[in-house]
Formats: C-alpha cells, structure tokens, sequence
C-alpha cells in the first residue's frame, strides 16, 4: 500500500475566494480550498478558542462554537459507559455499530480526541464517534483521557496506555477480538496514538495494536516544517494557538523533539503497527502527516494514505457544513476494513 489517494474536494464548484489560491501540495499535485471549509472558516474566525484565554474559556468557545458543525448523529446499536476499578483507567464509552448483534465479537478501536491535549470532549465528537463505528463495522472505545495543563505530559500518555492494556485483557467480555484492536485519533489524539504504538512496539506497555488511525496527526512539535509557516495564519489552526497547546501538554517536561511528544523522531519505525493515515491539504500539520507515513514506509511498515487537498485542520468533525467529511468517514472505514481483512 505505497501510493496515496488524492481525494479532490466534493462540496462543490471551486469558488472566487481569495483563500482558493492554489498552492504546491507535493510533487505535480495542486489544490484549491474546498469552499464549505472556507465557510467554516470564515465563520469561526472569531469565535473558536484563543490562546489568550484560559483552558476553561477555551474548552467553552470551542463547544460553542463547534456545535453548529456537526453531523447528524446516527443510530448505532449500543453506547454504553465504562468506568473501570482498575487503577489508572479512565472512562470509557464504547459505540458498537449499527446492524451488530450485542453477542458479535467485533474488531475495536481505542479513539483518542483531538483539540490540542486541551480541549474537546464526547458531546463535540460523539456523531464522529457514531460515524465511524458505523463506517469501519467496529467497535470504536473512546477514551476519555486528562486534558492539559491541568494535566500535562505525560498524563495523556498514561491514560491511553492504562485503556489499551484494560481493553486487550478484557476483550472478550466485551464482545472485541483482542487480536482486532486498533488505536487512532485525531491530531493531537493521533499523536498520543502514534507514540502508544511505538511504545507498544517497544514492548513498554502489554498491547499489540493490530494497526493505527492517524487522522491529520500532530508528529512533530518542533513545528519546523514548511506547511507551519504556510498555513501559520488563516486556517483555523493558527501558528499562536498551536504554540500554546504545545506549551500546555509538554509543560516542564521533554524537549519538544523528544520521540515521546513527537514520534517522528523516533529512532526507528520498524514493526510499529501497520497504519492508515489521513491528511488535509490546507493544513499547518499537512507536511508532518505526510513525512510520518513516508517514515512509516521506508520501514517496511504497510501503510494508507488518505490525502484531502482542499480540505482543512479538523474537518472531519464538521460534517454538518463540510459535505467532504461524509465522504473521508467512507473512506476511512473502507481503508480500515481493508486493513482488518487483510490480518484475517
């Protein structure tokens, strides 16, 4: 699986707006903003969190302000919450897909939020969370893991590796083929993925991850690379509140090359999970996503790529002005299922 998918934007006919300039995504690959995503940012452009403002204010604007954006929430089959005696595990709310009988040992996926290891919660996330159950036919666990900077590294870290280890041991009285649980989120929940499956590979944790969903993943906190200083203004993801979700998770803690915070560092990538990973083109994490995978494939691990070019940071939370959101949930659950049959 070396090549990329390029998915052109589907919400429509490129508008006039001066946000639609094309600009060089790869190597004879050009994009131009889908026009919904530039609705959304237009419309967001004052009202989404701010790095000025405390986490609390922030959490609060960014519900606000999402909420207008999402998706339709779909029937499933059962949501039910867990809160394990175990030490150290934290809640977790499992959605089992819709047409699956409540004795189907189904494949799982752990599920780690994005919103910079700051924000985001199950009340934005949850039709995304019901979307993809659906989509890949899997068992999606989310996990509700400690927020920053009341909680910085390596608290996220800890939490995920605690629900990983939890979900494998009692897989089977949660109906879930231990030898099917994947681990995924969205930017800076794919990033504590990411790491969790390096660590996993490394044997630091007892989990084996039969692969990992990066959807626009946060892999490299030194924020040096080029699509940072193209994407610093403008799309949502600003080069200022980027900065101040990484001062919040890494608090005193690691260098921000250190592997544990950015996995593209890593010494080495060999006989990590194989991975499926999806990206957007106007992105300031676009050229992070894309060197993670290339990392990935020159270790011999097998990987998908999903590449939106017109779309932005987030987008797939947003499918109630983003229509494309529909269409990358399709693909991934398609890509997954791939991926699982594959391990059959």
């Amino acid at each position: 699986m070396s090549d990329i998918s390029i998915f052109p934007e589907t919400s429509g006919p490129h508008g006039a707006d001066a946000r639609s300039r094309k600009f060089a995504l790869l190597p004879g690959v050009d994009g131009e903003l889908d026009p919904a995503a530039a609705g959304v940012i237009a419309r967001l452009a004052h009202s989404g969190p701010r790095s000025e403002i405390t986490a609390i204010e922030a959490r609060k604007r960014y519900n606000e302000s999402r909420k207008p954006l999402l998706a339709p929430a779909e029937a499933v089959e059962s949501v039910a919450e867990l809160r394990p005696a175990t030490a150290g595990v934290p809640k977790l709310t499992i959605f089992r897909p819709a047409g699956s009988q409540p004795s189907d040992v189904l494949p799982g996926l752990l599920f780690l939020h994005g919103g910079g290891w700051t924000l985001g919660d199950l009340t934005i996330y949850e039709p995304f969370v019901r979307a993809l159950a659906n989509a890949t036919g899997s068992a999606v666990i989310w996990v509700d893991y400690r927020l920053a900077p009341e909680y910085p590294f390596p608290a996220a870290l800890e939490d995920a590796a605690a629900a990983a280890r939890w979900v494998q041991k009692n897989a089977h009285w949660l109906s879930l083929d231990p030898a099917r649980i994947g681990i995924g989120g969205d930017s800076a929940g794919a990033n504590i993925a990411a790491v969790t499956a390096l660590a996993a590979r490394d044997a630091q944790i007892s989990f084996d991850p039969a692969y990992q969903l990066l959807l626009y993943p946060c892999t490299d906190l030194t924020a040096s690379l080029p699509s940072h200083q193209t994407f610093a203004d403008g799309y949502l993801l600003t080069a200022d509140l980027y900065a101040w979700y990484r001062r919040n998770y890494i608090g005193r803690g690691p260098n921000a090359a250190d592997w544990r915070v950015s996995p593209l560092f890593a010494s080495s990538f060999a006989d990590v999970a194989p991975a499926v990973i999806l990206y957007a083109g106007f992105d300031p994490l676009r050229d992070e996503a894309a060197a993670y995978a290339a990392r990935l494939k020159g270790a011999g691990v097998e990987v998908e790529t999903l590449f939106f070019p017109g779309q932005i940071h987030g987008f797939l939370t947003m499918g109630g002005a983003i229509p494309a959101a529909d269409f990358a949930i399709a693909r991934l659950g398609a890509a997954v299922k791939k991926r699982l049959a594959s391990q059959l």
